[in-house]
């Protein structure tokens, strides 16, 4: 948490583009596309996970905004010679402020001056958070997997990345060099819609239901992205998302499906929310149109 659908919303926000504005309107502010920078300061080092901290105060004054995008969790604020990369982790969060009056809050970590009556803030209170500055992002983003809503990512294609793992789907999903973006919350209830076991071996996946599934994982994203994310805890707030989750933090509720009791169970180290009779474990192949 944050996960796709939250950061998302975060840049559209700070991007607020034409037709962004009902989804980034829990946000105020105006946009930074085209704004430049005049100073930079960087509260808490650690943040930074590249360059050291001089060279990152010396480099991001006189840049300009030219575009705001993000990749997997990842909000990237492209520069006129870097870009600036912003992980948020666990807890951390960018916020808009104008005027010369906002005071600091308690977790500000970084804050990136527009002239004096405008910033952006990086907050992140439990510390997880990183900010990158490079020339060139792909040293940072180069890693990830596939978009989950990038339309070259074929049921085919998911199909072949599925077999070509061979792992429970759950930490799968998760694995962002496998899919970027997907968090707990989204994976939980992708699963749920696709109705699959989250211990399903990926390589035991049909195509049938490998095509079911990214159509899940698809569903669940826009959702979020249309509720503005979701607001489960103190960290993000300002989503709707968790008033329409199935599984996710239900445990021993009802299925909204089949009634039953939601269950939870932990796959490496991580809460997972599932219904029992909708997605029911088999460890055996489900043949498909002669396609596994």
């Amino acid at each position: 948490m944050p996960e796709l659908p939250e950061v998302e919303t975060i840049v559209r926000a700070l991007r607020r583009a034409p037709g962004d504005e009902h989804i980034a309107g829990n946000r105020p502010g105006p946009s930074l596309l085209g704004r430049r920078i005049s100073a930079a300061e960087l509260l808490w080092e650690g943040t930074l996970a590249w360059p050291d901290a001089q060279t990152f105060t010396r480099r991001l004054p006189g840049q300009t905004v030219q575009d705001i995008y993000r990749r997997g969790k990842l909000a990237v604020l492209q520069l006129d010679q870097d870009a600036l990369l912003a992980h948020l982790r666990m807890s951390g969060d960018l916020r808009v402020e104008e005027g010369s009056s906002s005071p600091r809050l308690p977790h500000d970590r970084a804050v990136i001056h527009f002239g004096e009556n405008l910033r952006l803030v990086f907050n992140d209170i439990r510390k997880f958070g990183r900010l990158w500055l490079t020339p060139d992002p792909q040293t940072v983003l180069g890693g990830l997997g596939p978009e989950p809503l990038d339309e070259n990512l074929t049921p085919e294609v998911f199909y072949q990345r599925l077999h070509a793992r061979r792992r429970q789907l759950k930490p799968l999903l998760l694995d962002q060099t496998f899919l970027a973006g997907m968090g707990n919350i989204y994976t939980d209830e992708a699963l749920h819609r696709a109705r699959l076991h989250p211990l399903t071996p990926s390589d035991r996946v049909s195509f049938e239901q490998a095509s079911r599934l990214l159509e899940a994982i698809r569903h669940v994203l826009r959702a979020g992205i249309r509720a503005n994310g979701a607001s489960i805890d103190w960290v993000y707030r300002g989503g709707s998302f968790q008033l329409t989750m199935a599984v996710y933090g239900r445990a021993g509720k009802p299925c909204p499906v089949c009634g039953q009791p939601v269950q939870r169970i932990v796959i490496g180290q991580r809460g997972t929310h599932f219904c029992p009779v909708c997605q029911p474990f088999v460890d055996t192949p489900e043949e498909h149109n002669g396609q596994y």
